[in-house]
């Protein structure tokens, strides 16, 4: 028997923006490397977003070898900072932007991404968190200054993933507690980001089950 959530999965992909063949390469890419990338459903969401508020600068945390900022370009941003700490993939990545003529609109950073944000002013009107989750708070903390007047800040894998999800509900929905970070980093990662950004009194946050889950807040400065 088919499950409902396996039919809107498989509903959302067969509805999920045609990539495009720059994005399938890296999609053929990732699956030979067994490497995680946020697919056509959530990467339309970017797209979306970026398209519907008109945001031009994008900063990643985590990049992996650009194919997410590829859905940003799709939304008409002309400014994306890769971060990644990989050098192989960000080489990889370097190589795949500019066979695409998209090296002029994406920049890779190598190294870490809490100290690459560090050397930019912004102001960004779109940001990724997509990297350890532990650190998910800390990178709010650290772009929260260098947004634009009204921005859109999305975080990614926060259903799924190296994390418990039944224990993130019951967190949120009963108030259990959280494991600590040594019990169990990925969960508590998310469920510290959440608290966070739903405590901002100048954000609205929601959480879209699309690919492995995103949290979409827009912040008002």
């Amino acid at each position: 028997m088919t499950h409902r959530s396996d039919t809107l999965e498989s509903f959302l992909r067969a509805t999920a923006p045609e990539p495009t063949p720059l994005q399938r390469e890296m999609a053929g890419t990732a699956t030979e490397l067994s490497f995680p990338i946020v697919g056509p459903v959530a990467g339309g969401v970017l797209a979306q977003v970026t398209r519907l508020t008109g945001a031009d600068r994008v900063f990643e945390f985590g990049s992996g070898f650009g194919y997410s900022a590829t859905w940003f370009v799709r939304g008409g941003a002309t400014d994306i900072v890769c971060t990644e700490f990989d050098e192989d993939e960000v080489k990889l990545g370097r190589e795949l932007v500019a066979e695409a003529d998209l090296d002029d609109r994406i920049t890779f950073e190598y190294g870490d991404a809490m100290e690459t944000i560090e050397r930019y002013d912004g102001p960004f009107d779109v940001v990724l968190i997509d990297h350890q989750k532990h650190r998910y708070a800390d990178a709010y903390d650290a772009v929260r200054p260098k947004l634009s007047d009204t921005a859109v800040v999305v975080a990614d894998n926060v259903v799924r993933g190296p994390l418990d999800f039944e224990t993130l509900a019951a967190h949120f929905n009963d108030g259990t507690p959280l494991p600590t970070r040594e019990e169990d980093e990925g969960t508590w990662g998310i469920g510290t980001y959440l608290t966070r950004v739903r405590g901002d009194a100048d954000a609205e946050t929601v959480v879209l089950p699309v690919g492995s889950g995103l949290v979409v807040s827009v912040v008002s400065r």
